[in-house]
């Protein structure tokens, strides 16, 4: 069992593929099958099964992986021990991100921050928004970048709105109109995700409000699964903007907004505390994400000003 085939497994099992999980390491496909082919030969039982809905871990990849966390949060705090022994150097510059920042928003950042600070080392840890919060207040993260997340302790600064959005597949848009009422999307297919998330409480809570009973047809464990499901005409889901703004301006999925319900609205959040002042790397790095957020909502903003003009 290696730190690589370690990483590679928890790719996998985030971005629900090898082939996500590849770009996002950066290395080839075959890279990541053979990686993985070796650490389930060294353990004996497969860790992962396939389903409608693609990749999914299987019950001994579900058992393995808070150990295989633990495991790269040790070899990450055993190379900042090391790396805070050169003289001058401040350790890597840590980072806590919900899931959905670090798959759609922080690889363009980190590949700005990287260009313009090619000799800091960035540690980026992944969990719900709640997890963020804790690994910044327990000095585990300086940063971190959630949704709609506040709390005494922390300053927060809010990037750009990010709110669920109804979304279906393009195919569907003569079953499914551009608005509906909400008693009757809760009939409709629906694929909720992350269980006890802040999305999945918030979209619970707009039928529970209307004392409807979704029709959830699936329940899955990522918001990109959930949004594979959506593009293979599976059902419908509410994805953050931020996880399917491309689909939406290629035309790939439609959104649908609901008559008679108020949007859910959600933000793209910066945290760090109040009490601990930020090194400077940690203050370019928030720089660079205030950018990106900035340069993002434009153009989501310039792309409905199109449309409206155009209808």
């Amino acid at each position: 069992m290696e730190i690589d085939q370690i990483e590679t497994f928890l790719a996998v099992a985030t971005f629900g593929g090898f082939h996500r999980a590849a770009e996002a390491l950066r290395i080839s496909q075959p890279a990541v099958s053979a990686r993985i082919k070796a650490l389930e030969e060294s353990l004996g039982i497969s860790l992962f099964a396939r389903s409608r809905g693609g990749l999914t871990l299987s019950e001994a990849g579900r058992t393995l992986r808070p150990y295989a966390e633990q495991l790269l949060r040790t070899a990450a705090l055993a190379r900042q021990a090391v790396h805070e022994q050169q003289p001058g150097s401040g350790g890597p510059l840590q980072i806590a991100a919900a899931l959905s920042i670090s798959v759609y928003f922080l690889p363009d950042v980190l590949k700005h921050f990287q260009r313009v600070h090619p000799n800091v080392t960035v540690s980026i840890r992944s969990g719900h928004s709640k997890e963020v919060l804790e690994m910044v207040l327990g000095e585990e993260a300086e940063i971190g970048l959630a949704r709609s997340l506040h709390h005494p302790e922390v300053e927060t600064l809010s990037l750009r709105d990010d709110p669920l959005l109804l979304v279906a597949h393009s195919s569907q848009r003569p079953v499914h109109s551009k608005h509906a009422r909400l008693e009757i999307v809760a009939n409709w297919p629906l694929i909720f995700y992350e269980r006890g998330s802040s999305d999945w409480t918030l979209t619970h809570s707009l039928f529970r409000t209307a004392g409807l009973v979704p029709n959830v047809t699936f329940e899955v464990d990522s918001i990109e699964t959930a949004k594979k499901m959506v593009e293979r005409g599976l059902g419908l889901a509410f994805l953050p903007q931020l996880a399917v703004g491309r689909e939406l301006q290629l035309h790939k999925l439609i959104s649908i907004k609901i008559a008679d319900a108020e949007p859910l609205r959600r933000s793209l959040d910066v945290i760090h505390p109040r009490h601990r002042p930020l090194r400077s790397e940690a203050q370019a790095f928030l720089q660079i994400v205030r950018q990106a957020a900035n340069q993002d909502g434009s153009s989501t903003d310039s792309r409905r000003t199109k449309r409206r003009r155009n209808q």
